[in-house]
């Protein structure tokens, strides 16, 4: 290898910031399937986490992890560079604090995303917006898992035959671990 070229390999390829957004309250294969994807987009994740009061203004109920405890989980999973809690005011603020240069949404994200394109525009940032696939949601959605959550004994027969028939694994986060089923 010329002297050239190992100049050229040591050089660190430019940050690549990759914003996602998401509840994150019951970790699943779900949300590790949107982290990959979002890597694919660049080389620096950084996730943020909704605010407990902005999940239950958005979907009616407050989340099973209080938003620290969420932060915290996700943190611990090693698959972002960073976890960052959203704005309680203004939802686009943390849009302009950390200019992404990729906005990653999940393909179930409807709410604060409407005025995206706008943001980027009138904020002359040069952030792209992508819109992620889904993973198997009729199995990997918190919704339905926080619903089999309230009947303990359903839920891992439930999963059991699922993932047998998938030959998946779920994890699913309680406060504090993570318990795999199957």
């Amino acid at each position: 290898m010329s002297s050239a070229d190992q100049n050229a390999s040591n050089i660190a390829s430019p940050v690549k910031k990759v914003l996602i957004f998401g509840t994150f309250d019951l970790l699943h294969a779900g949300h590790e399937n949107m982290i990959k994807q979002a890597r694919e987009l660049g080389n620096h994740i950084i996730a943020v986490i909704a605010r407990d009061e902005t999940v239950r203004k958005i979907k009616g109920t407050l989340p099973y992890n209080h938003e620290k405890q969420r932060a915290k989980n996700l943190k611990n999973t090693g698959l972002v560079d960073k976890v960052v809690t959203g704005s309680t005011g203004n939802k686009y603020d943390i849009v302009r604090k950390l200019r992404p240069d990729v906005i990653a949404l999940g393909y179930d994200q409807f709410a604060f995303t409407l005025g995206l394109e706008k943001l980027i525009i009138d904020e002359k940032m040069e952030a792209e917006i992508h819109r992620l696939k889904a993973f198997k949601p009729q199995i990997y959605k918190s919704s339905i898992l926080r619903a089999g959550l309230v009947n303990q004994e359903i839920l891992p027969r439930k999963l059991a035959n699922i993932y047998q028939q998938n030959d998946d694994s779920l994890l699913i986060q309680q406060p504090g671990a993570f318990t795999q089923v199957l």
